[in-house]
C-alpha cells in the first residue's frame, strides 16, 4: 500500500506528514526503554513482511502486519513504522521520502484503532481460541482501514486516481484474509512464550 513519489499534493503531502509526526512523538513519548527490543523486532517483521510487492497502478499489494504490530506497540507503532518504511524507501525505492509521512499514517493510524479495539474486547484474555479469533478479525479490519485511508489520499491526489483507488481496496482482499490469519496465529504463540508482551503494550500505550 505504499503510495509513490509525485502522485499527491504538495498539501497532502504536508497534513501527512505534519499527522505522521504528531503519532511519532506521541509513539517516543510512550515507548519505555524495556520495549526497545520489541519495537525493533515488530519494525524489522514489517520490514521483511512487505518486501515483497504486487504492482497495482499507482500502489502495490503485499503482505502488511500492521494489525499484529499495533495490537503489540499501541502509539509505537508510529516510530517503529516510519523507521521501515524510510529503510524501505532508501534501500528499494518502495513509497519515497516525500510520501514517507502520508504511507506512516496509513499503515500505522489503524494499527492504533486496532489497539484500542483489541484493548477494550479481550485485552486480558488468556483463551487461544478467543484470542485466535480476534486476531483475525483485527488484522483484517487493520488492511481494511489502511485501505479505506489509501482511497482518501488517492482521492485527494485528483480524479485520474478516483476509479483505480476502489480497485485497489478489492485487491487487497485476499490480503486482509492473510494478515488476519497470521495475526491470530501470532497472538497465540505470544501467549503460549511470551505473555508479557501482550500484557506490556496494553499497560503503557493508553492515553
Amino acid at each position: 500500500m505504499h503510495i509513490s513519489e509525485g502522485i499527491l499534493s504538495v498539501p497532502v503531502l504536508a497534513s501527512g506528514a505534519l499527522l505522521a509526526t504528531a503519532g511519532i512523538a506521541i509513539g517516543v513519548r510512550k515507548m519505555p526503554v524495556e520495549a526497545t527490543p520489541k519495537t525493533a523486532m515488530l519494525s524489522a517483521v514489517f520490514f521483511v513482511a512487505s518486501l515483497i510487492h504486487i504492482p497495482f497502478g499507482p500502489s502495490n499489494v503485499h503482505l502488511i502486519l500492521n494489525g499484529l504490530a499495533g495490537i503489540l506497540l499501541g502509539w509505537t507503532i508510529f516510530p517503529a513504522l516510519v523507521v521501515a518504511l524510510f529503510l524501505q524507501a532508501v534501500l528499494f525505492q518502495f513509497g519515497g521520502v516525500t510520501v514517507l509521512g502520508v504511507n506512516t499514517l496509513i499503515m500505522s493510524l489503524p494499527g492504533v484503532v486496532v489497539y484500542y479495539l483489541f484493548r477494550f474486547s479481550c485485552g486480558c484474555t488468556r483463551k487461544r481460541k478467543t484470542l485466535f479469533a480476534m486476531g483475525i478479525v483485527l488484522g483484517a479490519l487493520a488492511v481494511c482501514l489502511s485501505g479505506a485511508l489509501l482511497t482518501v489520499v488517492l482521492a485527494l491526489g485528483g480524479k485520474p486516481f478516483l476509479s483505480v483507488a476502489g480497485a485497489i481496496v478489492v485487491a487487497h482482499i485476499p490480503v486482509m484474509i492473510a494478515d488476519g490469519l497470521v495475526t491470530g496465529a501470532a497472538l497465540v504463540f505470544v501467549l503460549k512464550v511470551r505473555p508479557g508482551l501482550l500484557w506490556q503494550s496494553l499497560s503503557v500505550n493508553g492515553l
